[in-house]
């Protein structure tokens, strides 16, 4: 065997009181969407015409459902649809894990449009918060999928080496690809974000945060799919791509629109 770093153990349950168990993935979600609604309402303010916190507030309980609801239904669909045409009462089994960014993505799209609608905004007003606060939820996200050992990298010789206990990583050194995917999708494209949130004429032209965001991320994740192993039930596809690349392909596009088309639009009236 490869010279490799040990896997840290660490316990995939951060919290047990009887039979009530918080995994650390459960609370890198919740704790995602409790910094990015901080954040949001701290970058709100920057923004000419600001949302009202009753619309931050509100829309919180909408991400968390289209979160949840697209994730869950993005893994099902993207990456394992026979097993759950077999298995169909296994959708609900969210403890079992499964959740896919993609599918994720779509389903806080969705909540956002209907939001604004709703309200009677642009959906780029709330989508560049959105967009913003992201990175922080993907970061806390990889670092809960390197603890549970799940999604490990390609098989490598490089000094930062893992060898995950999971059989199925086949006790051979690992690139922490996970770690890769907190880096770039997380702390690189947050800060990215943020300076460029800075900018008055950039908080002024609605979309070009969702739009830098779509391309970061984008580019983020067809980068690491070279170092990260593919899903065992699909492999490669075409015999050369990742399911995680060619979904994240049209990310990059939809951006590069998004930046093109941006401009200032209304934001909602402040509630009395």
């Amino acid at each position: 065997m490869l010279a490799a770093l040990a896997f840290p153990d660490i316990d995939p349950v951060a919290l047990q009181i009887g039979p009530f168990a918080l995994r650390w993935y459960a609370l890198a979600y919740i704790v995602g969407v409790v910094l990015g609604w901080w954040y949001a309402s701290k970058l709100n303010r920057r923004k000419p015409e600001p949302l009202t916190s009753d619309h931050l507030g509100d829309f919180a309980s909408w991400a968390i459902l289209g979160i949840l609801i697209g994730g869950r239904l993005g893994s099902v669909l993207f990456y394992n649809l026979p097993y759950y045409l077999e298995n169909p009462l296994e959708v609900f089994f969210l403890w079992q894990g499964g959740m896919s960014f993609h599918g994720g993505l779509l389903g806080i799209i969705a909540a956002v449009i209907l939001f604004a609608r709703r309200h009677g905004f642009s959906p780029f007003v709330l989508g560049d918060l959105v967009a913003a606060c992201g990175p922080i939820g993907l970061f806390l996200g990889r670092i809960a999928n390197f603890v549970n050992g799940e999604l490990w990298g390609r098989q490598t010789d490089v000094a930062w080496a893992v060898v995950f206990p999971d059989p199925r990583a086949g006790a051979v050194p690992r690139h922490p690809s996970q770690l890769y995917e907190a880096v770039l999708e997380g702390i690189v494209l947050f800060v990215v974000l943020w300076l460029l949130s800075r900018r008055r004429e950039i908080m002024e032209r609605h979309g070009i945060l969702c739009g830098v965001f779509f391309i970061g991320y984008g580019l983020s994740r067809i980068i690491v799919e070279f170092f990260r192993e593919p899903d065992a039930q699909l492999g490669y596809l075409a015999g050369v791509f990742t399911m995680g690349q060619l979904l994240s392909l049209p990310m990059v596009l939809v951006g590069i629109w998004m930046i093109a088309r941006a401009k200032p639009s209304p934001a909602p009236a402040h509630a009395g």
